[in-house]
Formats: structure tokens, C-alpha cells, sequence
């Protein structure tokens, strides 16, 4: 023990860095920005992909990492003479205002519009109860 008495000894708890509201936030606004990503695919006529990596076996036997384009899939769809647009965390769709969970517009242009508000509203924090909602209905059903 004498070679620590020369330094400060102290106790401390780390806390963590991140306010995990703060962090849903942030995964909720990198979503949105990339479904701006894909509705500009989508208006090309095109598909929006993403660079995916998975762990596999070779064929002697050991790990390797491949690299594989993923789909990325829209929010919105077309029905109904317009477009739906949904607002998902992770693979669960959020309730808006109480029951609703899309939102209705007549052009596909109108659809980037959509995703600027629900992007402001997450940046307000108007999702957070929604989102505190679907990971609870996760966690029961795990």
C-alpha cells in the first residue's frame, strides 16, 4: 500500500455522458435525415442504399467481415389518392397525437416537407413520450 500514498486517492462514480433522451433524439433525426435520403432516391426512380457489413464464415472456416448494399426502406407509401407518411423508431411506428401514426399528403413532393416538420418536432422533443412508449411496449414483449 505505500507505493499509492504518494497519489490522491479518492472515490467516484462515473455518470453517464449522454442524456438518454438527448441520445433518442439524435437517433430518431439521423432516421429522418436519411428518408430524405430516400425520397430523393425514390423521386429519381431509384433506391436508396447503404452500405451494410455482416460477419460470416469462409470456406476454411473463419470470420470475415462482407460488405453488402442495403435497402433502405421509406416511411411513405403511396394509397388512398396521396401519400401516408409514418414516423418510425427503430422498426416500431410512433403515434403522432394519441392515435394517429401517419400523416396523410396529396403530392409526393410534399412528402420532404413531412419530413422537415417531424425532424423540428423531434429536435422539440414533441416525440419523446412516443418514443418512451415503444420501448416500453418492446421491453414487455421481450
Amino acid at each position: 500500500m505505500s507505493q499509492l500514498t504518494k497519489f490522491n486517492l479518492a472515490t467516484v462514480s462515473k455518470a453517464p455522458d449522454d442524456d438518454p433522451v438527448i441520445a433518442r433524439r439524435t437517433k430518431l433525426i439521423a432516421a429522418i435525415d436519411e428518408q430524405a435520403k430516400v425520397l430523393a432516391a425514390v423521386k429519381d426512380g431509384g433506391e436508396y442504399r447503404v452500405e451494410a457489413r455482416k460477419v460470416s464464415k469462409s470456406g476454411a472456416g473463419e470470420r470475415e467481415v462482407v460488405k453488402h448494399a442495403k435497402i433502405v426502406r421509406p416511411w411513405f407509401f403511396e394509397k388512398d389518392n396521396g401519400w401516408y407518411v409514418h414516423c418510425r423508431y427503430g422498426s416500431r411506428v410512433l403515434n403522432l397525437h394519441g392515435k394517429s401514426n401517419a400523416i396523410f399528403v396529396e403530392k409526393l413532393d410534399q412528402v420532404a416537407d413531412v419530413l422537415v416538420a417531424l425532424r423540428a418536432a423531434t429536435k422539440d422533443g414533441e416525440f419523446d413520450k412516443a418514443i418512451a412508449m415503444t420501448m416500453r411496449s418492446v421491453a414487455k414483449a421481450s
